[in-house]
C-alpha cells in the first residue's frame, strides 16, 4: 500500500474535524478559544471505527468534560486552518444534558456561552454560519 497517499500532504486529502454547536438550556452556544487566539466549536478529529456523532460526544467530554446530545447535521466544507493547512469540516447541531458545568481541558485557552445574535468577531465564518443554521434545531428552555 502506498501510504504517502495517506498524509495529510496530499494536494486532495484533508484531515477531518468534527465541530459541535452545542447550545445550553438556556440557548447559548458553547465556544472554546484556541491557541491562535480564535473562537472554535467543541470537537476534533475523528478517530478509526468512530461514527461522527460518537466523536463529538466523546470531544465534548474530553474538552469541556460535560454531556451532551448530538442532533442534525448541519454543514461540511474545507476550512484554511492557516495558510496552506485546510481541514475538512463537518458540523452537527448539539445539546447539552443536565447541568452545564464545564472543566476545560488543556486543548484550549478559555470556554464562554454567547448568545448567537452576539458572536465574537474572531470567530471563522463556516463556524458563525453553521450556528445560524442551528438555530431552528435548538430549542432553549425559558
Amino acid at each position: 500500500m502506498n501510504t504517502a497517499l495517506l498524509t495529510t500532504d496530499h494536494p486532495n486529502r484533508f484531515p477531518v474535524s468534527i465541530k459541535a454547536v452545542l447550545f445550553t438550556e438556556a440557548g447559548e452556544v458553547v465556544l472554546l478559544k484556541n491557541d491562535r487566539g480564535e473562537w472554535e466549536l467543541p470537537g476534533g478529529r475523528l478517530e478509526a471505527g468512530e461514527t461522527p456523532p460518537q466523536c463529538l460526544l466523546r470531544e465534548i467530554d474530553e474538552e469541556l468534560g460535560v454531556a451532551a446530545e448530538v442532533g442534525a447535521l448541519l454543514d461540511a466544507y474545507v476550512f484554511e486552518v492557516i495558510p496552506g493547512r485546510h481541514v475538512f469540516i463537518v458540523t452537527y447541531a448539539c445539546q447539552t444534558v443536565g447541568a452545564f458545568r464545564p472543566v476545560l481541558s488543556d486543548e484550549h485557552l478559555v470556554w464562554t456561552l454567547c448568545r448567537p445574535d452576539a458572536l465574537p468577531e474572531n470567530l471563522p465564518a463556516g463556524y458563525r454560519e453553521s450556528i445560524i443554521r442551528a438555530m431552528p434545531e435548538q430549542s432553549p428552555t425559558p
